[in-house]
């Protein structure tokens, strides 16, 4: 698997199929992050197929779907996440740039 490591905590990277999260908790990923919309695009796996395979692995899984710009109230969900949730963590959208940008937004005061 690909991803990019933004920092100790966070690491992000395109669309991750479910078969692909046994390699994420090898990886050591205790929570995953999902700002991509479901049907987005034609054949991705949605976040409750995501969810469904985290969850057997004991790793958490939360939905912070971006379209457009990011909005107030993904940051407030983005920082819940961060606060209350295990890390590292790895977020994804379709190339990783959205779940990028609202790691960034969220680390903001």
């Amino acid at each position: 698997m690909n991803y990019r490591s933004i920092d100790a905590d966070f690491a992000v990277a395109g669309q991750v199929r479910p078969d692909q999260i046994e390699a994420l908790a090898a990886a050591g990923f205790k929570t995953i992050v999902c700002a991509r919309p479901d049907n987005e695009e034609p054949g991705q796996p949605s976040f409750r197929q995501i969810a469904a395979e985290a969850e057997k692995l004991g790793i958490k899984s939360v939905h912070i779907p971006i379209s457009g710009g990011i909005s107030d109230s993904a940051v407030k969900s983005m920082k819940k996440a961060l606060a209350g949730l295990p890390k590292p963590m790895y977020g994804y959208c379709r190339s990783g740039a959205r779940a990028g940008s609202l790691y960034g937004a969220a680390l903001r005061p």
